[in-house]
């Protein structure tokens, strides 16, 4: 691995349980952006709250903090002020699918410009081991100790269903497959959601490491076939398939809203004078 994209480290101390798969995601994502040439100067990394949500404090570039399941809204704001910024968000199944399910499927409708990496261990890491939007019906955790009796939701069939392009699902330890994953959903002009399972070793005894190396395996076909795609998303439990389900192009929020950024209009201060006169 060429060490160079150590341009993205920071000097922050990580906070993330032993054997976390956000160590996995996190490395490759700086690899992925290496790659891709970009530089922290033009990559801005947005969050909500959790575990996943820690990311932008470990890679040296732009970053924005927001609220629980709040990560999408600032980040459409950001790509409309400067669409020449890189955005990745970097959220947690509970952050996107629970708390920021609203945004989720909106962001879906206006297809900004923006990779979506979502760290799916199924379940509240932060919080200590609660159920989250995709936690197995009948798993034992820390608020379901007879059980979860709530059947989980598929963000990607639900992606599929709201007319999302580019559709895709990742796992943790596999690097070099979910780095080029990373890649093709920068490289891909609309909203990319990459759904990524990892195991969670604190509140997730089910899905280890072994339990994903032998469910899972890797689709490498192009397909824009959305039947196909949608069984593929549909397999969560065995048969898994990881890779890019579905790709086609879908014209973006900024190629229809057809204005200028923020960033390249001009103000001047005579134009203002009529709406501040208004508060005097």
């Amino acid at each position: 691995m060429n060490d160079t994209f150590k341009i993205f480290n920071t000097n922050n101390k990580i906070s993330w349980c032993p054997g976390c798969g956000d160590f996995s995601i996190l490395l490759t994502l700086k690899q992925a952006i290496f790659e891709l040439g970009l530089k922290p100067h033009n990559t801005m990394i947005v969050s909500g709250i959790g575990q996943a949500a820690k990311t932008p404090q470990y890679v040296n570039a732009n970053s924005f903090n927001s609220l629980h399941g709040r990560a999408l809204p600032p980040a459409l704001g950001i790509h409309m002020a400067n669409p020449d910024l890189n955005i990745f968000v970097t959220s947690g199944d509970g952050d996107t699918y629970g708390e920021g399910g609203n945004h989720f499927i909106h962001n879906i409708r206006r297809n900004p410009n923006i990779v979506h990496l979502v760290y799916n261990n199924r379940v509240y890491g932060l919080t200590k081991g609660q159920t989250s939007p995709t936690t197995d019906i009948g798993s034992i955790t820390t608020n379901a100790v007879e059980g979860n009796k709530t059947p989980p939701l598929n963000p990607l069939t639900l992606a599929l269903t709201m007319g999302a392009g580019f559709v895709a699902r990742g796992y943790a330890h596999h690097r070099e497959e979910l780095k080029e994953i990373i890649k093709a959903a920068y490289n891909y002009r609309g909203y990319a959601i990459v759904d990524i399972l990892q195991p969670c070793p604190s509140f997730n005894k089910k899905n280890t490491p072994k339990w994903y190396e032998q469910n899972t395996y890797f689709f490498d076909e192009k397909n824009s076939d959305f039947n196909k795609a949608y069984n593929l998303a549909s397999h969560v439990n065995e048969d898994i398939p990881l890779g890019i389900l579905y790709e086609v192009q879908k014209d973006s929020y900024l190629d229809r809203l057809q204005k200028k950024p923020l960033q390249k209009r001009i103000f001047y201060g005579k134009d203002a004078e009529k709406f501040i006169s208004g508060f005097e």
